[in-house]
């Protein structure tokens, strides 16, 4: 599974992110970039092989051994972006921060928000993608190895249920206890943009999906947008993509 998603990391920044952020970043191939959450190292190898300066981060020591395990040379560190010493882990600003699929895993998100503030230089941009709490497959079901990972908005039926469907598909405990947290622990778009005001940014974009477009790797399905109709937008949304600015 890592394997797969290393190179999935390296295909979708080569065929989407850099058209991305080169179009929305001015002087892109210029930024001081830091990646949190970054997995595998696939994003940090590919700015990484075009020159860049790169940081990753990443909270699992096995993810970051597999990294260097690939790719040696990349400077990856594991630390936690919510830790409130991460100024001593990373002393440096960044021109752009990018944060894909994390900040729905963290509890503490007054603590993250703070350090991705502190962390990103004066009109620094902060790229996050996460899928809305109510959305269809926040709960991460589709990770599951049985008919569980196709059924969408499970994780918002009660516990019992869950673990009930859960262990009648054979899941692993372990699965169906992530879909339940997750769902516990999940960010609504509302709460989202309550950070984003609280921290003072401010939107440069923001994107919702029905089909979001990592789904083009994945499953072959081109990307649609979804109109930011108020409620209606945080159950019809399974991704939310934005690029937020630093206010000065």
């Amino acid at each position: 599974m890592a394997e797969k998603h290393y190179y999935e990391q390296i295909k979708f920044t080569e065929s989407y992110l850099i058209p991305l952020f080169e179009k929305h970043i001015p002087k892109f191939d210029s930024c001081k970039v830091l990646e949190v959450g970054c997995a595998e190292g696939g994003f940090v190898k590919v700015l990484h092989e075009r020159g860049m300066s790169i940081k990753g981060l990443e909270l699992e020591q096995s993810r970051v051994d597999i990294a260097k395990e690939k790719a040696p040379e990349l400077d990856i560190i594991q630390a936690d972006i919510t830790d409130p010493k991460i100024g001593e882990k990373i002393p440096h600003q960044y021109d752009l921060i990018v944060m894909r699929d994390v900040i729905e895993h963290i509890p503490n998100r007054d603590a993250a928000f703070k350090n991705l503030n502190s962390l990103l230089a004066d009109n620094g941009f902060l790229f996050i993608t996460f899928p809305p709490r109510f959305s269809g497959f926040a709960g991460h079901q589709q990770n599951g190895k049985s008919i569980f990972r196709y059924i969408p908005f499970l994780h918002l039926l009660p516990v019992f249920i869950i673990r009930f469907l859960g262990k009648s598909f054979d899941e692993s405990e372990k699965l169906i206890e992530h879909v339940i947290d997750n769902y516990k622990i999940g960010l609504s778009l509302h709460k989202f943009e309550n950070y984003v005001n609280k921290y003072s940014f401010e939107f440069a974009f923001k994107d919702l999906f029905l089909f979001r477009p990592i789904y083009k790797i994945r499953f072959g399905v081109s990307p649609v947008k979804v109109p930011s109709i108020p409620r209606l937008r945080e159950f019809i949304a399974f991704g939310c993509e934005s690029l937020l600015k630093k206010k000065v």
